[in-house]
């Protein structure tokens, strides 16, 4: 891996290993020479592991749309700061310039990012790895979704080896280093059935 996409949450969350966490993403990245990708803020845990791969040595690009440009939030400090039109465009810019996807705890826009690319790691569209950085296993309940949608019958076993997560950074890169997408059959059962 080459760029890693980092979406995080742009407040700072009220665990202390959140921001921790974050800053060590941010050695990791910048020591094994992976660019960070990510939103282009300042603040929360955005800032806090943009801010961490710089002061390491490392590069880092923020992709920031245009309308969402305020004083406060954008880091002017960056490698490379690609301004873009709409959130559409940042999404899109974020997954083209990646090679690997990291969620770090946030909100709904972190949510629906990781969401996007682990959806479209299914669906074939990339073969990169995705991972969940549970810190203070804040993505469990979310993994329990996971295997909940398995057990209902809505996604199937196979696709869960798609779900990288680890509590640590330096956990987490390792797995996503090592990563080989498996090869899938057919997502849809009825497909199978006819």
């Amino acid at each position: 891996m080459k760029s890693i996409c980092v979406y995080a949450g742009s407040n700072l969350g009220n665990q202390p290993e959140y921001a921790e966490q974050a800053r060590q993403l941010g050695v990791e990245l910048a020591t094994r020479g992976i660019r960070l990708i990510y939103g282009g803020s300042k603040v929360g845990l955005m800032g806090e592991v943009a801010n961490s791969v710089l002061a390491h040595g490392g590069t880092v690009t923020g992709v920031m749309p245009t309308g969402l440009f305020k004083g406060e939030m954008m880091h002017t400090g960056l490698t490379e700061l690609i301004e873009v039109k709409d959130m559409h465009e940042r999404k899109a810019t974020m997954i083209r310039l990646a090679d690997g996807f990291i969620a770090m705890p946030g909100g709904f826009g972190t949510l629906e990012e990781w969401f996007e690319v682990m959806s479209w790691s299914q669906l074939g569209i990339h073969e990169s790895p995705v991972g969940l950085l549970n810190i203070a296993d804040f993505y469990t309940p979310l993994l329990g979704m996971i295997n909940h949608s398995i057990e209902a019958g809505f996604a199937l076993q196979t696709h869960r080896s798609l779900v990288i997560a680890a509590p640590t950074a330096i956990q987490l890169l390792e797995q996503m280093e090592t990563f080989k997408r498996p090869v899938f059959g057919n997502k849809w059962k009825q497909l199978d059935e006819a």
